[in-house]
C-alpha cells in the first residue's frame, strides 16, 4: 500500500473526507476520497471510498458521477446496500426509472425492512408502469409516423412534421430505444438514397446526433451506417444539412472520448483507451479525404473545422499523426486555391475556407510543444514551397504567394520564417510590380500580411511603397483596394503612439477617407468592403481617424451589415476596427517615475493622443452600441479562431461597461453569444466574456436577460470570476450578478450549489475589500432562501454564528443583508434560532439592531427578536431580561413613519404582547392602568 498526501494513510484521508462531508465542504470531501483511492490498492478500501465519494456527488446533484462511483463499488461488493441505494437515487434523478427500479428491487432483497427503499419502489414502480403504457401508445404513434415519413407519395408538410417528430422522439431515452428496435437506421439509410427534401434530410441528421449521445448506439451507428455514408450525407451545398451532419460527427467524437467543450469536460482517459480504434479511424478518414476534388466547399470547411476542434488531444497525440499523414501539405493545397484558377482539378472552396485552414494550421503548430517539433513543422512548409517554386510558372508563384498569406494569418512564426527566406520578399515585390492582375492581387495580399512585424514593414516601406502607390492607381478595384490596405498597414506602423508617423502629416486621414469611399459605395461588392474594413483596422490606431470614422454613421452601418452576413473573411477587419474605436485592447500602465527615467536615458516615450481620453472612448462605444454592433459581434462569434473570439469578448465587455448599453446587448442577442464565448476560447477571452455576463446580470432582471435554460448556464462563467487571479472588480461584479441569479428561484440556487459555488462565495465573505465582502454577504443572503443552505447552517459549524456577527458590522448594506438572511433562516429553522446564543455578544447585537437609526435595519431587528421570543418561554425570558425590552417598548410607542416603519412597530408590539399573554413574563402592553 502506498502513502497518500505526505505521510497520510488511506484511512486518514478517508477520515478527513468524512469530516469535510459533515461540514458540507463538498470540494474538499471529493478531493480527500480521490486521494484515498489513489493511495490504496486494497479492494475493500476502494469499495468504501467509491461509495463515500458517491454520497458527496449525490449532495451536489452530479448524478452521472454517482452512477460511475456506485458501479465501481458494486463491482467489488455486488450487494452493498448504500451503493445500491445511492445509484438508485441517481438513476431516478436522471429519469432512468427502469434502472432505478432494478436497483431498488435488488436492495429490497438485501434490506427488506428499509422504509426508504419501500417508498422508492412504490414511487418508481408507478413511473415504470406509466412508461410501459406510454411505450405501448408511442409504439402505435411511431408506426403511423413511419407510414407517412417513409412514403414518398405523402404530402410534403406531413412528411416534414413527421421528420421533426422523429428528432423529438430520439431525445427521449424510451423513444430512442423504441426507434432503434424498429430498425430506424436501416430505413433512414434506404430513404436518404433517393430523398430530395433537404428539411427531411436535416431532421434525419439531427436524429442521428441524438442517438450519438449514447456510447453503445454511437458504436452501432459507426458499424451499421459507417463514416463514408455520413460523409456522403454531409457532402452537399446545403448549409443546413452540412451543419447538422457536422454536429453529428462532433457528437460522435464527444461520446467516444467523454469530452464536452461547453461543460469544459476534457477527454476521459479510460474512454479514450477503450475507443481509440474508432477515434483513430474517424480522424484518419477526415484527414485523408479533405482534399477530394468531388467534395463541396461547405463540406470541406466542415471537415477542416472537425479536424481543428479535435486534433490537439494530447492523450491521443493526434497532431503528430495529422502531420505524418501529410495534413500540413493538404491544408496548404486547399488554402492556395483561388477562384480565378480555371482547370478541372481545382478544389472547391468557400469565402471562409482560407481563414478556417489558417486557424487549423495554427492549432496544429501550437500543439507542437518543443523546438524540435516546431522546426520539423517549418521544414515541411519550407519543402512544400521549394517544390512549388521548382516550376516557377504563373500558377505556382501565385499559389506560393497565397499560401504565404494564409500562414501569416495562422501560424505567424511559420509565415515570418518563410518571408525571411532569401528571395521570397523580392519575388513578391516583383509579382506586385508585374502587369498581370492575378500576380498583383496575390502579391499584394501577401505583402499586407507580411507587414505585421516592424522589421518586415521597414523592408516593405523601403522597397515596396512606390509599388503599392503605383498599384493604387490601377483601374481594377480589386488591385486598388488591396494596395490601399497595404499602404494603410504601413502607415499604422507607429501603433497608438501619437508621436510616430511613418507617412506625412494627414496621410492617415486621406487613406481612411479612401477606405470609407469603398465602404459606403453601393456599387462595390462585399469583397471590396471587406478589404476597406481591413484598411481601417490599421488606420484606427490613430485617434484622429477614430473620431472621423465614428462620426460617419453610414460607414459604421456598412461595416455592421458586412459582419452580420457571417463572412469570416471580414472578421479581422471589422473586429479590429471596433476594438480600436473602443480602446478594448490591453494598455501598459504608465508609471510616471519610469517615464522620467526613460526621458533621462534618452529613450523614446510613447505619447497618448488627447482624443483617446475616456470621455471620447465612452462616446464612441455608445455610438457603436446604438448602431447595433452587438448583432454584428454575435454573427462573428461563431469563428473557431481563439484570438478573434477574445477580441469579440473584449468588445462585448467594453460595450457592457456602460450601464445604458446592456439592454441593447440583450435585445440584439448578445447574451447567447457571450455564453458561448465564456465557455470556449483563450483564458482572457473567457474571463472578459464572463465579466460582460456579470454586468448584464447586475443591471437587467436575469429572468429577462437569461430566459429559460440560460439562467443556469450563466452560473458557471460567473463562478469562474471568483478566482484569486481575477481582478477585484471582476470578483465584485461576479458576486453582484450571482446575487441576482440566486434570487430567481430555488432551481438557480441549486445550480450554484451544484457548480460548487458556495465555498467560493463564503471565501469572499471574509475579504478585506469592503465592496467585495458586502457583495458576498448579499449573495449569501439570497442563497439562504434555499433549504439546502439552511440545513448547512444547522450543522456543527460556525457559519450561522458568522452570519449573526455580520449583523453588527459597520457597513449598513452588510447589516441589511445579514439581518435579512437571519430572518429567512430563523423563520424556517428552530435549530438556528438556538444558535443565536452561541455568539458571545448576542445581547449587544440584538440591541444594536433594535436601536439602529436605519429604519430597514431596525425592522429586521424586530423580526429577529419576534422569532426568538416565539420559540419557547425560556428563550423569550432570556430576551426580555435584556435592554431589548426597553427598545421594543420604545419602538411600539413611536407612531411616526419617519422614525419607525409601521411594520417594525407592529412586530415590536406583537413581541411584547406574546411575552405578556403567552409566556406571562411581563405586563400586557395593551392593559389599562
Amino acid at each position: 500500500m502506498t502513502k497518500g498526501e505526505g505521510d497520510k494513510t488511506p484511512q486518514q484521508l478517508k477520515e478527513e473526507g468524512n469530516e469535510a462531508y459533515k461540514l458540507a465542504d463538498w470540494d474538499k470531501a471529493i478531493d480527500k476520497y480521490s486521494q484515498a483511492l489513489t493511495a490504496t490498492t486494497e479492494d475493500k478500501e476502494r469499495s468504501v471510498f467509491y461509495k463515500n465519494r458517491a454520497a458527496v456527488y449525490l449532495k451536489i446533484e452530479d448524478y452521472e458521477n454517482v452512477v460511475k462511483d456506485c458501479t465501481q463499488c458494486l463491482e467489488i461488493s455486488p450487494k452493498d446496500p448504500k451503493a445500491l441505494f445511492r445509484r438508485a437515487q441517481a438513476y431516478e434523478a436522471l429519469e432512468q426509472a427502469e434502472k432505478a427500479y432494478a436497483d431498488a428491487r435488488t436492495l429490497q432483497v438485501v434490506d427488506p425492512k428499509n422504509k426508504e427503499v419501500q417508498e422508492m419502489l412504490s414511487r418508481v414502480h408507478k413511473v415504470v408502469q406509466d412508461l410501459v403504457e406510454e411505450k405501448t401508445k408511442t409504439s402505435g404513434k411511431v408506426q403511423q409516423l413511419f407510414d407517412i415519413l417513409f412514403d414518398p407519395g405523402c404530402e410534403k408538410d406531413k412528411r416534414e412534421t413527421c421528420a421533426n417528430n422523429l428528432v423529438a422522439l430520439a431525445r427521449e431515452r424510451a423513444g430512442s430505444e423504441l426507434l432503434m428496435k424498429q430498425n430506424i437506421l436501416g430505413r433512414m439509410v434506404q430513404m436518404l438514397k433517393t430523398e430530395k427534401n433537404f428539411e427531411i434530410k436535416i431532421a434525419c441528421a439531427r436524429t442521428l446526433s441524438e442517438f450519438c449521445k449514447d456510447l453503445d448506439r454511437t458504436k452501432l451507428i459507426l458499424q451499421e451506417i459507417g463514416i463514408p455514408w455520413l460523409l456522403d450525407l454531409m457532402n452537399n451545398k446545403h448549409e443546413g444539412l452540412v451543419n447538422a451532419t457536422q454536429y453529428t460527427f462532433q457528437k460522435i467524437f464527444n461520446t467516444l472520448s467523454g469530452m464536452d467543450i461547453k461543460l469544459e469536460r476534457k477527454p476521459d482517459k479510460i474512454l479514450l483507451a477503450q475507443n481509440q480504434k474508432e477515434i483513430d479511424s474517424l480522424m484518419a478518414t477526415l484527414v485523408s479525404i479533405v482534399t477530394q476534388r468531388t467534395m463541396s466547399g461547405l463540406c470541406r470547411d466542415a471537415v477542416i473545422e472537425l479536424i481543428l476542434k479535435n486534433v490537439d488531444w494530447e492523450k491521443l497525440n493526434w497532431a503528430d499523426k495529422f502531420i505524418r499523414m501529410g495534413g500540413i501539405e493538404k491544408m496548404l493545397d486547399i488554402c492556395s486555391e483561388l477562384e480565378e484558377f480555371q482547370f478541372e482539378s481545382r478544389i472547391d472552396i468557400t469565402d471562409n475556407t482560407r481563414m478556417t485552414t489558417a486557424i487549423c494550421l495554427a492549432k496544429v503548430y501550437d500543439s507542437q510543444y518543443d523546438d524540435k517539433a516546431r522546426e520539423a513543422y517549418r521544414n515541411r512548409v519550407d519543402e512544400y514551397i521549394r517544390l512549388r517554386l521548382l516550376t516557377p510558372d504563373l500558377e505556382h508563384k501565385v499559389r506560393v504567394a497565397v499560401a504565404i498569406s494564409t500562414l501569416l494569418l495562422g501560424p505567424l512564426d511559420v509565415g515570418s520564417h518563410l518571408i525571411a527566406r532569401e528571395g521570397i520578399l523580392e519575388m513578391l515585390l516583383v509579382m506586385a510590380n508585374s502587369d498581370d492582375l492575378l500576380q498583383q492581387k496575390a502579391a499584394c495580399e501577401a505583402l499586407i500580411a507580411a507587414a505585421t512585424k516592424k522589421d518586415k514593414c521597414r523592408s516593405i516601406i523601403t522597397q515596396g511603397t512606390d509599388i503599392l502607390k503605383k498599384l493604387y492607381q490601377s483601374k481594377n478595384d480589386a488591385i486598388k483596394v488591396r494596395a490601399l490596405v497595404g499602404l494603410c498597414k504601413l502607415g499604422s506602423m507607429g501603433g497608438t503612439d501619437a508621436s510616430m508617423k511613418p507617412f506625412s502629416e494627414g496621410a492617415s486621414l486621406k487613406l481612411a477617407e479612401a477606405c470609407r469611399r469603398f465602404l459606403v459605395n453601393p456599387t462595390k461588392d462585399k469583397d471590396m468592403r471587406r478589404w476597406a474594413c481591413e484598411g481601417l483596422s490599421y488606420l484606427t490606431l490613430d485617434a484622429d481617424v477614430k473620431e472621423k470614422l465614428i462620426s460617419d454613421r453610414p460607414a459604421l452601418r456598412s461595416m455592421i451589415e458586412l459582419a452580420k452576413s457571417g463572412d469570416m473573411n471580414c472578421l479581422y477587419g471589422v473586429v479590429a476596427t471596433f476594438v480600436n474605436l473602443c480602446n478594448a485592447y490591453d494598455t501598459q500602465e504608465v508609471i510616471p517615475e519610469m517615464v522620467e527615467l526613460a526621458k533621462f536615458a534618452k529613450q523614446h516615450v510613447p505619447e497618448t493622443h488627447d482624443l483617446d481620453d475616456q470621455d471620447f472612448v465612452d462616446k464612441r462605444v455608445t455610438i457603436l452600441a446604438e448602431e447595433g454592433a452587438a448583432t454584428a459581434l454575435t454573427a462573428l462569434s461563431k469563428t473557431d479562431s481563439q484570438n478573434s473570439r477574445e477580441l469579440i469578448a473584449r468588445l462585448f465587455n467594453a460595450i457592457c461597461q456602460m450601464q445604458d448599453n446592456r439592454g441593447l446587448v440583450v435585445q440584439q442577442g448578445g447574451t447567447k453569444a457571450l455564453l458561448d464565448l465564456a465557455t470556449e476560447g483563450t483564458k482572457k477571452g473567457k474571463t472578459v466574456a464572463a465579466q460582460a455576463l456579470a454586468r448584464i446580470a447586475i443591471t437587467i432582471n436575469p429572468e429577462v436577460a437569461f430566459p429559460g435554460q440560460r439562467a443556469y448556464e450563466v452560473v458557471r462563467p460567473l463562478l469562474k470570476l471568483l478566482d484569486p487571479e481575477c481582478q477585484a472588480l471582476e470578483n465584485f461584479e461576479s458576486l453582484m450578478g450571482l446575487t441576482n441569479i440566486a434570487g430567481i428561484s430555488e432551481s438557480t440556487r441549486k445550480r450554484i450549489i451544484k457548480e460548487r459555488g458556495l465555498p467560493l462565495i463564503e471565501n469572499y465573505m471574509f475579504e478585506h475589500h469592503e465592496m467585495i465582502r458586502r457583495a458576498a454577504i448579499q449573495c449569501m443572503a439570497n442563497m439562504c432562501a434555499s433549504p439546502d443552505i439552511i440545513k448547512l447552517l444547522e450543522g456543527k459549524n460556525d457559519k450561522f454564528k458568522y452570519l449573526f456577527l455580520c449583523a453588527s458590522d459597520e457597513d449598513e448594506e452588510i447589516i441589511k443583508a445579514a439581518a435579512g438572511a437571519l430572518c429567512m433562516v430563523m423563520s424556517e429553522s428552530p435549530k438556528c434560532l438556538v444558535k443565536v446564543f452561541e455568539a458571545k455578544d448576542w445581547e449587544e447585537i440584538l440591541e444594536f439592531l433594535l436601536s439602529h437609526a436605519n429604519k430597514d435595519i431596525q425592522y429586521r431587528g424586530t423580526v429577529i427578536v419576534f422569532l426568538l421570543v416565539s420559540h419557547d418561554k425560556q428563550t423569550a425570558e432570556r430576551i426580555i431580561d435584556t435592554h431589548c425590552k426597553t427598545a421594543l417598548e420604545a419602538i411600539s410607542k413611536i407612531d411616526n413613519p419617519e422614525f419607525v416603519l409601521p411594520k417594525a412597530r407592529e412586530y415590536a408590539h406583537n413581541t411584547l404582547k406574546l411575552c405578556a399573554t403567552q409566556w406571562k413574563l411581563i405586563k400586557d402592553p395593551d392593559a389599562v392602568d
